[in-house]
């Protein structure tokens, strides 16, 4: 069993315990991603209910309520359809190499994203599944749901290989290719991960506002990151400073990707990395990221903050 498997099944064991993912990604671990778990502050218990006394216990596990599902305010491009959809994501970026090698930033930056899902897959491929058949024999709670989201990247990933050599630092140049392209998407990606491409606060306060102006899904989830724990002491007096450095702000800025347009369902790519890699797995298998958060993550003292903040980042105005 890889070492990547026996820790994510270390903590699917833990009867109680808080898996907590503030943590960051190392050189061998996942790229640098719309999916990024790094810093997240969201402590989960064992298969993904919230660590809590008001919790169903382990004996009376009830099915995880969902909230209503809102339409998204704008449709997603066809190449982002495209990259949610398919089942070859292997032919999915032969089509986008040859857009991106004509400069296209979207396909530059979907590019990136494929690699970053298939990364812990094309690097191991028969470790891979065998680590999957490990963990679906373990029979521990949230095996089950995690085996489906691993067996799901297997699946789309299936054609790629070592040889692909998807690795951290290939898919970081990627990123900057595609920023300096034009990406917003890929320009916040790099924010978020420490690597932005200018250091000043004049250059990372105008990439915010940026984002902001642009309500451009792929934007809003790729800053993310940067716009939790990470960003708490930075200077103050950003339009944007409420907005960010509490391990709400991160969420809230995911949050409201989602009703921006991007794919927050059950079997996107943000809950299958979630699950896959991290071991971050809803108990219901039909709830999205926005329930799954709400349910899982959010204290109810804390809902209504997150949905402020979500307010304050659509613009859009808060109903009765």
């Amino acid at each position: 069993m890889s070492l990547r498997l026996m820790a994510a099944a270390a903590a699917l064991a833990l009867l109680g315990g808080a898996l907590v993912y503030a943590h960051r990604r190392h050189a061998e671990a996942l790229p640098i991603g719309d999916a990024d778990l790094a810093q997240a502050p969201v402590a989960v218990g064992p298969a993904g209910g919230a660590v809590g006394a008001d919790r169903a216990s382990d004996s009376a596990i009830r099915p995880a309520p969902r909230r209503p599902a809102r339409a998204p305010l704008r449709p997603p491009s066809p190449l982002r359809q495209q990259f949610e959809q398919t089942p070859d994501l292997y032919s999915f970026a032969q089509s986008l190499r040859l857009r991106a090698e004509a400069g296209e930033p979207e396909a530059m930056w979907l590019l990136t994203r494929v690699y970053d899902y298939c990364a812990n897959y094309s690097n191991a491929p028969v470790d891979y599944r065998n680590d999957t058949r490990t963990l679906e024999a373990m029979k521990v709670r949230g095996a089950a749901a995690m085996t489906a989201a691993r067996n799901r990247v297997s699946e789309r990933c299936a054609r790629f290989a070592p040889d692909d050599a998807l690795g951290y630092p290939m898919i970081l140049v990627k990123r900057v290719e595609a920023a300096q392209a034009g990406s917003l998407a890929a320009e916040a990606s790099l924010l978020s991960a420490g690597k932005p491409l200018e250091k000043t606060d004049d250059y990372r306060r105008g990439l915010i506002d940026r984002v902001l102006r642009s309500k451009d899904p792929e934007a809003f989830m790729a800053l993310s990151g940067g716009m939790g724990l990470a960003s708490n002491g930075r200077s103050a007096g950003f339009d944007y400073q409420r907005v960010s450095g509490t391990q709400f702000a991160e969420l809230a800025w995911k949050l409201a990707a989602c009703r921006l347009g991007q794919d927050c369902g059950p079997d996107s790519s943000l809950m299958t990395s979630y699950c896959a890699n991290g071991g971050i797995c809803s108990q219901d298998p039909q709830q999205d990221f926005a329930s799954f958060v709400y349910d899982a993550a959010i204290p109810r003292q804390g809902a209504e903050v997150v949905q402020e903040m979500i307010y304050s980042l659509t613009g859009e105005e808060r109903t009765k």
